[in-house]
């Protein structure tokens, strides 16, 4: 047969075709069981809101969102009932919170979290904040992929981040990942007091509450490698970030997407919260956090949106933690008592973010406190 240009324009057209049916034959294989319509070609960060929750209260997109969520979950809503996700990689997704205080409005759901489903289970980072919004972050999991839900990560202790654990534990053969520091939080006065104080208004969301003591622990040198997870060809490292932020902080790598997920090393859209863990040691490990990870595709904080490089919320979060740490010593060292220090202390270019009124006279009298330590 003759090969003329028209040939091989057939033919190429014809190659493109095959090769664009098993590229889609090869996603489609290795694409979750039940994964919801439509996802695997959404664009990264799209909302998946499932029907009760009105969208205009959602930011359509939780990837360098200005938009902040405003959602109000209904208090007789079913325990089963999935809650609204965004999918921010191939086969990663995000629950982006209401950027508040714990109340009736957000029913404890004021923090992020996040699941990956690999070839072998899924893994979860953080558990929302009460046993019901964990049994509706199971619900939502199994609204995208049928896989086996295999890990859990804690983060931390905080309850934003912690308290849906259990509903997890109860869902059998999840292992739970968390920092050493957690068995100390859960023979503290503060478990307890944290517990009463949700249950005395979102008292039927707290039902069956059990502190879960961690599978596995992190400890070992902070801002360093503590451990890897690998399923199928997901990879996950885990770093003991120190106790910045809580009784202990990890940081998890996403190492193959390039996800990497700080938690509550810095805050997006809020000011941050300052007391637990160390001011100091916070400053120290944000800097580890630009130095070690300047390249990742994306970052995911424990509130706020998701960012991509360069990351200026780690930058902001640890410029207002300097700047509060440098006033709080120059009150110290002048001999400015702490409520003077406190009610003097105004940061204006901050008044616009969330949770500003509710934690900067916090934070103030915190890192106060640390400055005296740390001085004398």
């Amino acid at each position: 047969m003759q090969v003329t240009r028209r040939n091989m324009v057939f033919l190429a057209i014809a190659v493109a075709g095959v090769l664009t049916l098993w590229a889609t034959a090869a996603r489609e294989a290795v694409a979750p069981k039940g994964q919801a319509g439509g996802s695997a070609a959404a664009p990264a960060g799209e909302l998946h809101a499932p029907e009760g929750l009105a969208e205009g209260r959602l930011p359509p997109n939780a990837i360098d969102s200005e938009a902040i969520p405003d959602m109000v979950l209904a208090a007789d809503a079913d325990a089963d009932a999935p809650l609204p996700y965004y999918r921010i990689g191939p086969d990663s997704y995000m629950l982006y919170g209401n950027i508040a205080e714990v109340d009736a409005d957000n029913r404890g759901w004021n923090g992020n979290a996040g699941f990956v489903v690999t070839e072998q289970g899924v893994v979860v980072i953080d558990a929302l904040g009460t046993p019901k919004l964990g049994q509706r972050f199971i619900a939502t999991i199994r609204s995208v992929t049928d896989r086996p839900i295999t890990h859990l990560i804690v983060t931390h202790n905080h309850p934003d981040h912690a308290y849906g654990a259990v509903a997890f534990r109860r869902a059998g053969d999840v292992t739970v990942i968390a920092h050493e520091g957690t068995l100390e939080y859960l023979n503290s006065t503060s478990l307890e007091s944290s517990v009463a104080f949700r249950r005395s208004f979102i008292e039927a969301d707290m039902e069956g509450f059990e502190a879960v003591r961690p599978d596995h622990l992190i400890g070992g040198e902070p801002l360093s490698l503590q451990r890897t997870l690998s399923l199928g060809s997901k990879r996950f490292a885990i770093y003991n970030a120190g106790k910045h932020h809580s009784y202990g902080d990890l940081v998890v790598h996403q190492t193959d997407d390039q996800i990497l997920w700080i938690s509550d090393l810095a805050f997006n859209h809020r000011t941050t919260f300052m007391g637990d863990g160390s001011s100091k040691d916070a400053v120290a490990a944000q800097s580890w956090l630009l130095e070690n990870f300047p390249d990742v595709r994306l970052m995911v904080p424990g509130h706020g949106s998701a960012q991509t490089p360069p990351f200026p919320m780690v930058a902001e979060t640890r410029a207002y933690m300097e700047r509060l740490r440098a006033d709080m010593a120059e009150a110290v060292e002048h001999g400015m008592g702490l409520q003077e220090a406190v009610e003097s202390s105004d940061f204006s270019e901050w008044h616009g973010t969330r949770l500003y009124e509710e934690n900067h006279s916090k934070n103030a009298n915190f890192v106060y406190r640390e400055m005296e330590l740390e001085l004398f």
